[in-house]
């Protein structure tokens, strides 16, 4: 089972894009730092071609910085990508954005000939706070809830410098389930579009996997257990998530480990590595190659079926026309002898 959302305006979004690209010089897409490839859109990836990204990974402050550094080494060699941490909080941050802009448009930045810059990611990434601490005002609206923004807007930045504003938009199907309960966990699914305690669970085996520290200092636990549900049955006993009789409401302990999980007060975390990417998108592969084998294994099977049909209805043809041919014969053997 994985996540999927895909409102109607992301559809909108897809095709706006697609018209604009042709007149952008760069993408800057903002990437949640704590999931560095997941908030990567596969399909922004395809359509941008040639032009370059400039990657900021927004939330820094709320990454494991000793992973996040395992993805800026990934990414070094590419000449079309640069990837900086960056808080759209942090006021150095987002004045380095014009310097980064130029250094990989150099030929671009006069009044005559400015940067022209798309604004993208995905849902409840930031893209709106960077616009809005750019240009020093509120131009875009800012909330919690994924898609927020719905439409593009054009400003200027500086006489050299443009920024187009695209909405949030994830891509129509997340092939690797992995990667949607990722960002089911960090809040760019929309919380209506999933299941908490199913999110929760997944969560809770990816840190009691990778960061058993801070959830027994979250949740000064004397001991973590190690299946998900035990632990998320305490988290709900300790934080008052309880229905009568003291049972332990799941969801509602759900909704207490992932606000913990995307406010950060469960501490710095990343959750995915390149080589565990690597892995998935492998496995994902294999799995789209066996479905597609068995699918031409179908095919294959059904030629037979149809030719035994075939056969099948040509007999039964044969047989009725000779029966209606003894039929005929006998009839005229009648008429002779009477």
């Amino acid at each position: 089972m994985s996540v999927q959302w895909y409102p109607g305006h992301m559809n909108k979004a897809r095709r706006e894009i697609e018209e604009v690209m042709t007149q952008v010089d760069i993408v800057i897409e903002v990437l949640d730092a704590r999931i560095p490839d997941s908030s990567q859109n596969p399909m922004l990836n395809t359509l941008r071609g040639e032009v370059p990204v400039l990657r900021l990974l927004n939330k820094k402050d709320l990454a494991d910085k000793v992973r996040l550094d395992l993805w800026l080494e990934h990414w070094r060699d590419n000449e079309s990508i640069l990837a900086h941490p960056f808080s759209t909080l942090d006021k150095l941050d987002v004045a380095k954005i014009s310097q980064w802009v130029s250094q990989m448009v150099p030929h671009r930045g006069s009044a005559e000939k400015p940067i022209r810059a798309m604004i993208a990611g995905i849902p409840n990434v930031g893209k709106s706070s960077l616009m809005n601490a750019l240009l020093g005002r509120r131009v875009a609206k800012v909330g919690d809830e994924p898609a927020v923004t719905k439409s593009q807007q054009k400003l200027k930045v500086t006489n050299g410098f443009q920024l187009l504003d695209t909405p949030g938009i994830l891509w129509p199907k997340i092939e690797n389930p992995g990667a949607s309960y990722r960002l089911a966990v960090t809040g760019a699914v929309r919380d209506t579009a999933i299941d908490y305690e199913d999110v929760a669970l997944v969560g809770l085996k990816f840190f009691i996997a990778d960061y058993r520290d801070a959830l027994i200092a979250r949740y000064k636990l004397k001991e973590l257990a190690a299946d998900p549900y035990d632990v998320l049955k305490v988290i709900g006993s300790k934080r008052g998530a309880l229905r009568s009789g003291g049972k332990v409401d799941m969801h509602k302990a759900a909704e207490v480990f992932l606000n913990d999980v995307r406010t950060g007060a469960i501490g710095p975390y990343v959750m995915e590595t390149p080589e565990m990417i690597a892995l998935e998108e492998r496995l994902v592969e294999e799995a789209k190659a066996k479905k597609e084998a068995a699918r031409l294994a179908r095919l294959a099977a059904a030629v037979p079926q149809r030719q035994q049909a075939s056969n099948l209805a040509y007999r039964n043809s044969q047989v009725q026309s000779a029966d209606q041919a003894s039929v005929i014969n006998q009839n005229e053997n009648l008429d002779e002898k009477q």
